[in-house]
């Protein structure tokens, strides 16, 4: 079985036995006329009047009360999420040019990007991700730091104790409008909405509850599930405090094309737009010994590769191999952060139950980003660990030590050209696996994850 390699052109495709399962989403229906259809829903929102209304009141209120001018904050994603944010199909420039209509003043728009608490973006990575016409008019573009305690403003705290920190600029805008992406996430249920301010725009500080152990061990805090999800409810409660005054959001097809526009009240819309994409990446599949996926285009860094990871586990047996591909292409962390890096290589020293049971004592200190490693132990508490084998080209040698599972480049074979390294490592650790479980690969149930991170394969019996 022939299988296109999903990533980049410069890697070749690479071959899975002919019997192996194929998941793959239920192919949504891509849009056409995408830029009239943006405006559309600016104009005929979800559960909302029009953005031009609401921006104009907004307008109105601040003149009646100081006689200045309104301001207005467009948060984005940043560059781990394939938002169309250029383009003919771009969500971002009729958004401003709705606000110039109605009066804003390009400089009372800023566009903040939700880092939360990933690295800010260089400038280049900025203007690679959003419409350089933005560029142009002289709109702001600033990061968000979560860091920078003197840019984030205190709003009291959550039923469940978090700190609310959120930044100071988008806490006194006028007009607030979020922005982003619906797809699956492993531990909100789903991205998009009320994330783009927490975690989005929160202070570091105010994850350590939201992010804390027992909202992430909460077994509601999965793919796809809003209902009693901890992390989904404490977001959504920031989001009410601070508030959002018009959602924009877009669901895509494994090519990035634009299946849904979404806009209008932050929570209605979002909500027709989490029940749009469970009818196409919510899919039945048998379960498997091996399980092999892929990174996507949010595995910039191992941090990202944790989400296709726990989305096998829907069809990965117990004791059973995950052998997971990536192209980490962050040119600075292609791990992650400091914390995650440090977090992880405790996992891996400790193992999955002994690291768990740290981070569960009340002594722990917390440490931003452990929740993503917190995430990797649910993997080995399915397989052993080196039943993990992972491997990104675009991995330095010097950080494998530091992962858990195995490390990928073993499996190369020394004369494997630049091209084919996905089809030998592949290859060749499929190999491996037989041979250590004393099978042929026909007598394994072998699944291939096309999509990755965005579909959440369920359980199903073989027919």
């Amino acid at each position: 079985m022939n299988i296109n390699n999903p990533f980049v052109q410069r890697y070749n495709s690479f071959e899975l036995p002919n019997h192996t399962q194929v998941v793959k989403m239920n192919e949504p229906t891509v849009l056409d006329d995408c830029n009239n259809k943006i405006k559309d829903s600016l104009l005929y929102p979800i559960d909302s009047p029009s953005l031009s209304s609401i921006a104009k009141q907004k307008r109105e209120e601040r003149k009646i009360k100081d006689n200045k001018e309104a301001t207005a904050v467009i948060v984005v994603s940043d560059k781990t999420r394939p938002v169309p944010y250029r383009g003919e199909d771009g969500i971002l420039l009729p958004i401003i040019e709705e606000l110039l209509l109605v009066g804003y003043k390009k400089d009372n728009i800023t566009i903040l990007i939700a880092t939360g608490t990933h690295l800010p973006m260089a400038e280049t990575e900025i203007w690679k991700m959003i419409d350089t016409r933005v560029r142009d008019m002289g709109i702001k573009v600033l990061n968000h730091d979560c860091k920078d305690n003197s840019n984030l403003t205190f709003l009291g705290k959550t039923k469940s104790g978090t700190e609310m920190w959120i930044n100071s600029i988008y806490v006194n805008a006028d007009l607030k409008i979020a922005t982003g992406l619906v797809e699956s996430h492993f531990m909100a249920g789903a991205s998009g909405g009320r994330k783009a301010i927490c975690p989005g725009l929160i202070g570091e500080e105010s994850t350590f509850v939201f992010h804390g152990y027992p909202f992430m061990a909460d077994k509601n805090s999965r793919d796809l599930n809003l209902k009693d999800n901890l992390v989904h409810e404490e977001a959504l409660e920031v989001a009410a405090t601070v508030g959002i005054d018009f959602l924009v959001n877009v669901t895509l097809n494994g090519e990035f094309k634009i299946t849904g526009i979404f806009s209008g009240n932050y929570i209605s819309a979002h909500l027709k737009a989490v029940e749009s994409i469970s009818e196409c990446v919510r899919v039945p599949s048998p379960s498997a010994d091996i399980v092999v996926t892929h990174g996507g285009f949010v595995g910039i860094n191992h941090y990202q590769v944790a989400k296709c990871a726990v989305a096998s586990l829907g069809v990965l047996k117990k004791d059973g191999y995950l052998v997971i591909i990536a192209d980490t292409n962050d040119p600075t962390h292609p791990v992650g952060g400091i914390n995650y890096i440090t977090t992880l290589a405790l996992l891996t020293r400790l193992g999955a139950k002994e690291f768990t049971h740290l981070i569960a004592s009340d002594d722990w200190p917390f440490i931003p980003e452990q929740w993503q490693v917190q995430m990797w132990c649910k993997v080995f508490d399915r397989i052993p660990m080196d039943h993990l084998i992972f491997y990104s080209p675009s991995m330095n040698a010097c950080w494998y030590p530091l992962l858990p599972g195995q490390n990928g480049n073993t499996y190369l074979s020394p004369e494997t050209n630049s091209e084919d390294v996905f089809r030998n490592f592949i290859s060749n650790t499929l190999s491996y696996i037989s041979k250590k479980e004393g099978k042929n690969l026909d007598e394994m149930d072998i699944t291939w994850i096309e999509d990755g991170p965005y579909v959440v394969p369920v359980p199903q019996k073989k027919s």
